[in-house]
């Protein structure tokens, strides 16, 4: 049985990055319909905290229960957020970006923070 070649799987939103003298490739998910890219900035505890959100907005969110073991968060992380429907100051945490993954949105611009966050 022969097998074709391998199918190149490269995205165009894939980066380069070099991490202990090798180079790596970074994927990034961005965010989609409402999603919206936020950063943590304060625990209020019960899974809850206070996000400033991209597009100028501060919202009260909350990690879903089928995430709240998974998800591990401090202030500062970088997160897409999922605003309510009925109320846009509120929002759920769906995932969580990595250090490099921080870094290839801030070359992309789909990240503007201060230096001082990170």
């Amino acid at each position: 049985m022969a097998f074709g070649k391998f199918k190149d799987k490269s995205k165009p939103n894939k980066a380069k990055v070099w991490i202990g003298g090798e180079e790596k490739v970074v994927r990034v998910k961005l965010p989609r319909g409402r999603e919206v890219i936020g950063i943590i900035a304060q625990r209020c505890g019960g899974s809850r905290m206070i996000v400033s959100c991209m597009d100028g907005k501060t919202r009260n969110c909350k990690v879903p229960g089928r995430k709240r073991r998974g998800l591990w968060l401090r202030e500062g992380d970088a997160i897409i957020v999922e605003p309510w429907e009925f109320d846009d100051d509120k929002g759920e945490v769906l995932y969580k970006y990595t250090d490099n993954q921080v870094l290839k949105l801030k070359e992309m611009g789909k990240l503007t923070t201060s230096d001082e966050e990170f």
